[in-house]
This record gives C-alpha cells, structure tokens and sequence, in this order.
C-alpha cells in the first residue's frame, strides 16, 4: 500500500476567513500496482473520507478505519483532514474539491478509475462530503480551489449520519456555526437540501432514527430534495443508535457499545459503488 501524506492548502486570506490551526493534509491509501495487476479490472474506484468533529477535529474513528475497509474491498482510499473552526466556508469545502481534483489528477499513475472518484462523509464530514456534492460548481468553490468546473465532481456520495439542513432546532446547530464562521450571509449556504439540482451526484445514505446530536430529518430532506430533482439515492434509517457509530462493530465501538444492527451498511455502500 502507498501510504503518504500530502498537503492541500488554501489561500485563507483571499478566502477572507480565519486560518485553520492545522495543516489540511490528504493522506493516500493506494493498492500497490502488484497486487491488481493479475486482475481483469486494473483501474479501481477511490473513496475519500472526511471524518466528522462537528469542524472542530476530525475523529480518527471515521478516518482511517473506513478507508481500510474501503481497501479491503479492493477501492483506493484518502483520508482528508480537512479545516476546522476558527476556519469557516469555504475552506474546506475548496480542500475536498482540490483533493478531488487531486485524486484525478494521479489517477492514471496509480491504477484509479477517475470516473469513479468518490467522497465518503461523517455528521459534519458528512456535511462537507454533501457540500461538494451541491456545490463543486459554486463560483467561490471553484475559485479558490483553483480547479475547473468538473474536475471536482465526485461520481457518487456516501454519507453516515450527515449534517444537512441548517434549520434551527432540527440540525447539530455547532457544526452550522462552525461552517457560517459569524457571517450570517453565509447561512443560507449551509442548508444543503436547497442546493440539490439535476446534476448532484448520487447519494448512499444511512442514518439512525434514535441519533440524538443530529436528527435524522437531515438525511429524510436531503432524499426528498434528491427524489424532487430525479437524482438516484440508497437510503437507510435504522431503529437504533446513538450518533457517530462509523462502523458499527469492535473496531470502532462508543463508549455506549456496539450496533451489530448497522454494520452492513458499509458492505451495502461497496455494493453500491461497484453498480456505478
């Protein structure tokens, strides 16, 4: 496995918001050559995570773990941890589109299928995830990733538990004020259920009806926003669970236990990207 770290950087003062306290960094889990070399299908999807935090940290529970499950199943993987708080739009969402553009970019160097580029989000990474989604075209986005139009759209999005709307007393309202940053013409951005068009990419989704940080009427308005523009989406809403599962087994138990129940959701999702 090709496992690097590489550096996304943005420029936050012509962004006209505050820096991040971290570097952004993309880090790679590339399928050595050797190893698909003996297979049919040489040029593999990729997937790139953003762990939630709410952006204020990213959890290293939605990070690495979900990308080497990604690679067990035979998919490049990328870690990005992305800005957080004192940062605000568009930062990251311009990092998640540069790592997109990025990941393209390499793409025929390392045995990736540049039409199957995917971003993979949890809670408020899952926010993030969604916002490329909706807004890899938005001048700002654009701009300040430096990248043309198309370049940073990813194929499909997969979401766990995400951050979506941006209405008061229905969403995890510190992951909407970490992304408005105190500019409250930023707002309206951050409801992302009123950004979906025609050409949004596809969506898996899956969330937990007894999440109690961020209420599953996120992902019930992002799929009716999608059905109401005729954009394909898999959604999933199980019974139980508490908020930030990841995978849902030993690997990346809370401290409230394990759901067995909610575990194949990663194996729907693999099934998922393999139909595109």
């Amino acid at each position: 496995m090709i496992n690097n770290v590489i550096n996304i950087d943005v420029d936050y003062a012509a962004m006209g918001v505050k820096p991040s306290p971290r570097q952004t960094t993309l880090t790679t889990y590339i399928l050595e050559e050797q190893n698909i070399l003996s297979s049919e299908n040489k040029k593999r999807p990729a997937v790139i995570v953003c762990p939630g935090g709410g952006y204020g940290f990213t959890s290293p529970r939605e990070a690495e773990p979900i990308a080497m499950k990604y690679c067990a199943a035979g998919f490049h993987a990328f870690v990005l941890d992305y800005s957080i708080t004192p940062s605000a739009w568009p930062a990251a969402t311009c990092e998640l589109s540069k790592a997109v553009a990025y990941v393209r970019k390499i793409a025929d160097a390392n045995n990736i299928d540049k039409n199957k580029i995917f971003v993979c989000g949890f809670s408020a990474g899952g926010h993030l995830a969604a916002s490329i989604g909706v807004h890899f075209n938005h001048p700002d986005v654009l701009k300040f990733s430096g990248v043309a139009e198309g370049e940073n759209r990813p194929a499909g999005v997969i979401l766990g538990y995400p951050v979506i709307t941006g209405e008061l007393e229905r969403t995890h309202q510190g992951t909407i004020n970490n992304f408005v940053g105190g500019r409250e013409e930023v707002r309206p951005l951050a409801s992302l259920e009123n950004y979906v068009t025609e050409n949004t990419p596809n969506m898996f989704i899956w969330h937990t009806f007894a999440d109690n940080a961020v209420p599953v009427i996120s992902s019930l308005r992002l799929a009716n926003a999608l059905e109401a523009k005729g954009v394909k989406f898999e959604l999933h809403i199980y019974p139980n669970g508490v908020h930030g599962l990841s995978t849902g087994d030993e690997i990346t138990c809370t401290k409230e236990g394990c759901v067995p129940a909610v575990t194949n959701w990663m194996d729907m999702s693999i099934r998922w990207i393999n139909e595109f």
